[in-house]
């Protein structure tokens, strides 16, 4: 059998290849695997619970058609707020999003803006079914921002 391209540690996410480091916790063992023999699916990211007035902005969709979303949920839904949740590369849409609906209202809209980090799970599915490789699974972070779009209180 020819040699591995690379050594990566699946307990060490992002391990430069060549360079093999032990585990950071003596407790998990180091587990070698060969970049070509796995196959990796990433999984959907936990959401938060779904409310009528949350849109998750991704960048698939058209930058258009998630502002009208937002535009149409603000002034014919019938909600003073809503939520903008952007994930990862989305930060950035989202941020343009939250900003093109200020600039629109003539700044009627204020923003209330929180950063998190997303935990996220891949799995690594061996490519030949039949050899012994088990699927295994690999967590990462991810950063995330929640904006809260609002009419404010007339006072």
């Amino acid at each position: 059998m020819a040699e591995p391209r690379s050594l990566i540690y699946a307990s060490i996410p992002q391990t430069p290849p060549g360079i093999i480091m032990p585990p950071a916790d003596s407790r998990v063992t180091a587990v070698v695997m060969d970049p070509i023999e796995y196959t990796l699916r990433k999984r959907l990211p936990r959401k938060l619970p779904k409310r009528r007035n949350d849109v998750y902005v991704n960048m698939k969709t058209d930058f258009r058609a998630q502002l009208a979303r937002c535009q149409k949920l603000l002034e014919g839904g019938g909600h003073s707020e809503i939520c903008v949740h952007g994930l990862g590369l989305a930060i950035n849409r989202a941020i343009n999003i939250a900003l093109q609906l200020q600039a629109s209202s003539q700044g009627a809209l204020q923003l209330a803006a929180n950063t998190s980090t997303v935990e996220l799970v891949d799995d690594l599915e061996p490519e030949d079914p039949d050899e012994a490789g088990e699927p295994m699974t690999r967590t990462r972070n991810n950063s995330a921002i929640h904006i809260k779009v609002f009419y404010p209180d007339p006072q």
